[in-house]
């Protein structure tokens, strides 16, 4: 059922992209953007086939999903423009989604750790998640010349945003993650590393 769910997102991002690209672009940045989906939404297949690993299609499903709503219905669709809040939310998702994929290291790593070290690093890993992607919106802003973090509106005030709504994400999680083990519930976390 996922890998069906990962495909659908994958051909309606790609199909989506290039309405836009064959109707709506008139500059080679906007071409470029639209059109870059298709490496983006794919680049966990991609790395399966380059370097012949196996990588979990929940964990695929984590990437496609925070893709779709970051590239496709945020800057393809421009709901970024369109909805004031579509960005704090987009943050919010990607503070999820980083705190799985934290997890699913620390099961793939056979960490035995105390539950205490867990939850540092699934709050470590998403937040330096968080940080490298706004360093590539400022090199994006300095290189292209647009303004991706609102610096000339906001300062820092929308880089700082993005990341604590990314940290509030992780930390909602981590509070599954530690009542999960503590209380042994079988949960949304419980199940994601089942899936594993």
């Amino acid at each position: 059922m996922i890998k069906k769910i990962n495909y659908l997102l994958v051909v309606i991002s790609i199909i989506g992209s290039f309405y836009f690209v064959f109707t709506k672009d008139n500059s080679i940045v906007l071409i470029l953007k639209d059109a870059s989906i298709v490496i983006t939404i794919n680049a966990l297949y991609i790395i399966q086939k380059i370097f012949k690993v196996k990588i979990n299609d929940g964990l695929i499903f984590f990437y496609i999903l925070f893709i779709f709503i970051a590239h496709f219905l945020g800057v393809t669709c421009e709901l970024y423009n369109k909805i004031y809040w579509f960005d704090k939310f987009s943050h919010f998702i990607s503070g999820i989604l980083t705190s799985f994929v934290a997890i699913y290291i620390l099961v793939k790593s056979k960490c035995d750790k105390k539950i205490l070290f867990n939850i540092l690093f699934i709050i470590s890993f998403s937040l330096a998640i968080a940080a490298f992607w706004e360093v590539f919106e400022y090199l994006a802003s300095y290189y292209f010349n647009v303004d991706p973090q609102k610096v000339v509106m906001t300062g820092v005030t929308d880089t700082m945003g993005d990341i604590i709504v990314a940290l509030l994400g992780t930390v909602l999680v981590s509070i599954c993650y530690y009542y999960e083990n503590i209380l042994k519930y079988n949960l949304i976390v419980k199940k994601f590393e089942k899936m594993i």
